[in-house]
């Protein structure tokens, strides 16, 4: 049985690799930006692109989407709309008013569905696009200054169906996650689901960097397996603060003001591997789902040939 002392150590490491994002964000911003001027110099102003935003910009905003706008405004509904209102109710009823207190009953949950569906869930699905362009522009910004040129897959088809694949997978994980959490004792059902948010989270952080290295999701999905005391290190705080909020839409916008930190972070990360010698194999279940509902399409779009 292996030592779990180097067990800890990795899951200490990749705890404290996953907080160096935001250490490194101000460097290595000013670093890219010197080298996109010295590249500006030696460059004919006719063959030069378009200056990028810059990693900090991204930075910014994000935090303005989700947290200025998202957050702020969902915060304004919920604890500056709603209690005057209520407060307006009860200086026109009376606070024993059972007139004041049925149509509150009323207009309170009415008022929270129309303000969700009007704004809350539009606006929730149109930032969740941005944020993923946003994001990919982070990545693809720290890749290039420390890594060069992006390798990617061998070609366009191959990227689709990874891309597709990965897709299918990461929401099959999602829903094991939410089953293991409904294990009958409480304190072993939460445990379950950390793990699977934990490595699902460090997944999300290194993607962009292996997709760029090119490697294929059967090889990022093992490699976290077979070293998961690190990656469960390295998730472990986004996990915990998206799971702060009680609301959904609110752990949405924590994770999107606090993940491209984590992205900065898996690209400058050299992850400690060799830890122990068994792999924790949580998403070779969904992988299995994944290859029968591919193989079963692939299957039925033959067929009809």
């Amino acid at each position: 049985m292996d030592s779990i002392y180097p067990i800890l150590h990795a899951t200490t490491r990749g705890l404290r690799d996953s907080l160096q994002g935001a250490t490194v964000l101000f460097t290595l911003d000013k670093n890219i930006q010197e080298r996109e001027n010295q590249l500006r110099q030696h460059t004919p102003r006719r063959h030069r692109d378009t200056q990028q935003p810059s990693v900090i910009k991204r930075m910014m905003q994000c935090c303005g989407l989700n947290g200025g706008l998202f957050w702020l405004s969902m915060f304004l509904f919920e604890y500056g709309l709603l209690p005057t209102l209520s407060m307006l109710l009860t200086l026109l009823f009376g606070s024993e008013s059972g007139t004041g207190q049925l149509v509150w009953s009323w207009l309170q949950p009415a008022l929270s569905c129309i303000f969700g569906a009007i704004w809350v869930v539009p606006l929730f699905l149109l930032s969740k696009f941005i944020n993923n362009l946003w994001f990919q522009d982070i990545a693809n910004s720290a890749y290039r200054y420390s890594r060069g040129r992006p390798v990617m897959l061998s070609n366009f088809s191959k990227l689709i169906a990874d891309f597709l694949f990965s897709i299918l997978v990461q929401t099959l994980f999602l829903i094991q996650s939410y089953l293991v959490s409904l294990l009958p004792l409480a304190v072993l059902g939460k445990a379950f689901a950390l793990l699977h948010t934990c490595l699902l989270y460090s997944l999300y952080s290194f993607e962009y960097k292996w997709i760029n290295m090119g490697w294929e999701l059967h090889h990022r999905l093992t490699f976290i397996e077979s070293n998961w005391p690190y990656f469960i290190g390295f998730g472990l705080p986004l996990t915990v603060l998206t799971n702060l909020a009680n609301s959904y839409f609110v752990s949405g916008c924590v994770f999107s003001i606090l993940f491209p930190l984590f992205i900065i972070s898996g690209n400058e990360a050299s992850p400690e591997t060799g830890a122990c010698t068994f792999p924790l194999q949580l998403f070779s279940p969904v992988i299995a789902i994944s290859n029968a509902i591919f193989n079963r399409s692939i299957g039925s779009a033959s067929s009809r040939r």
